[in-house]
């Protein structure tokens, strides 16, 4: 199997052990799993991260990223579930939910072109590869522009309709860069199509999640802990559609990795999630 963990997590996690490190808040993100139908079942949209960055570098993820405090409390024409429903659905308030349905769907529009809003509540932009689209989406990319503004501009329903909660993980305590993200579902909008817009990634695919679930197992692609545990998630769903079906009755209870010292080694567990349970000799080396 693939290593995912960085060289630097034993040190951290004994040092989280024995009080000497302050875990970081984590920041509010969110991340979305595109679907798209086929004669073979549903495929997934992935993008493979750049090496050279500091977070996950190398490995295979879904478009996402961090929420911009912006699209908190700006009024933006919204259709599909109020925000009070997103609020008790995500375990927020209604700004904050606000925001991170904004963020799901903004980094959708940035990293793969592909946009879940459209001129009315019932309706989908049909493309968006226009020069003066991708003018407003490198302004957004360079955060010129929030996402609120960038609606309002072009007059556009935000379709919260079109997603679905799936679940929800937050970053070990232990890590430098922490983040408490929001998965989604949806389902890639008839006329639109995916492209690396992306500068964090250096390939995008559509793989079914049983096969991209496979190559993860043979090693053969890097993923950290969420995206593998999303990826077997989804390989009951016949139809995206069903996926999306599925996604109100998802426990949304965080998924928080735990470390304690058990004698001479550190055990790492993420609850429910077996799979990524690790024993760390105290002096450094894996089992």
């Amino acid at each position: 199997m693939a290593k995912w963990f960085p060289q630097d997590w034993p040190e951290r996690i004994r040092a989280l052990a024995e009080g000497t490190l302050t875990p970081v808040v984590p920041k509010r993100a969110a991340t979305v799993m595109l679907l798209k139908d086929t004669d073979a079942g549903p495929f997934v949209h992935m993008l493979r991260r750049r090496a050279s960055m500091a977070f996950a570098g190398g490995a295979y993820a879904y478009p996402g990223g961090g929420v911009d405090p912006r699209d908190d409390d700006h009024q933006i024409r919204w259709a599909g579930p109020t925000r009070a429903w997103w609020a008790k659905r995500l375990g927020v308030d209604e700004a904050e939910a606000q925001a991170i349905v904004c963020a799901a769907v903004r980094e959708t529009y940035e990293e793969a072109g592909v946009l879940l809003a459209g001129p009315a509540p019932d309706s989908v932009v049909g493309d968006t590869t226009g020069a003066d689209w991708e003018t407003d989406r490198e302004a957004l990319v360079a955060r010129d522009l929030s996402f609120a503004e960038f609606l309002e501009r072009r007059g556009l329903v935000l379709r919260s309709d079109l997603l679905g909660a799936w679940t929800r993980w937050i970053t070990p305590e232990f890590e430098s860069r922490r983040y408490d993200t929001w998965f989604f579902v949806a389902a890639l909008p008839a006329g639109q199509r995916t492209r690396n817009a992306s500068t964090e990634a250096d390939r995008t695919v559509w793989i079914r999640p049983e096969d991209a679930a496979s190559s993860y197992d043979k090693g053969e692609l890097l993923m950290m802990p969420p995206t593998i545990a999303t990826l077997r998630q989804l390989t009951p769903y016949d139809t995206a559609a069903d996926a999306l079906a599925a996604a109100p009755g998802r426990d949304l209870t965080p998924v928080l990795a735990r470390a304690r010292l058990d004698g001479d080694e550190i055990v790492l567990s993420w609850p429910g999630h077996d799979e990524f349970t690790k024993h760390i000799p105290t002096g450094g080396a894996t089992a």
